[in-house]
């Protein structure tokens, strides 16, 4: 069985993001959905609250949804992924992901890194875009998956709360 692990922070998950996790799903046969904390940011959901949005969008079956805290190598050696998948969305995000596809490499030879172009419409797509945009009151719907903007819009509103 041939396992993907797709990582981010998913905060909150876009349109972007499960277009990738769709794609990848249709290239192993299992894939992944690793739910990361970023200590550089400060999460709108817990690590939880995001596992469950990305399950009322994603319902493929061979796709998993998990946590991890550790090296992401580390998560991929233990549950035999050979493979780590990533967006992309610009030139900048190759030069980050680039980087970090070569140390994971050094930290284990056999996993390997593949990079999927964004779709057109879901270059510009961020969950921070996605964040700035909801605290203004602006629409989100174009950008989120229809399943999840009502959740998102509440806890912009303040009306649920991530502590």
């Amino acid at each position: 069985m041939r396992i993907a692990v797709c990582p981010g922070s998913f905060d909150p998950v876009t349109l972007g993001h499960v277009d990738i996790i769709e794609r990848a799903a249709d290239l192993f046969d299992k894939v992944i959905v690793l739910v990361m904390s970023n200590s550089s940011k400060k999460p709108m959901f817990t690590l939880d609250e995001r596992v469950e949005l990305i399950k009322k969008c994603v319902t493929r079956p061979n796709v998993e949804i998990d946590t991890y805290s550790g090296l992401l190598v580390d998560y991929a050696k233990a549950h035999d992924a050979v493979a780590i998948v990533k967006g992309l969305r610009a030139v900048s995000d190759f030069d980050y992901e680039f980087q970090l596809a070569l140390i994971n490499k050094s930290l284990y030879p056999k996993i390997e890194t593949l990079f999927l172009p964004a779709k057109g419409e879901n270059m510009f797509l961020s969950s921070s875009m996605v964040k700035e945009v909801c605290s203004l009151d602006g629409d989100i719907s174009a950008f989120v998956p229809k399943e999840v903007v009502n959740d998102i819009y509440l806890r912009c509103k303040g009306d649920g709360s991530n502590d």
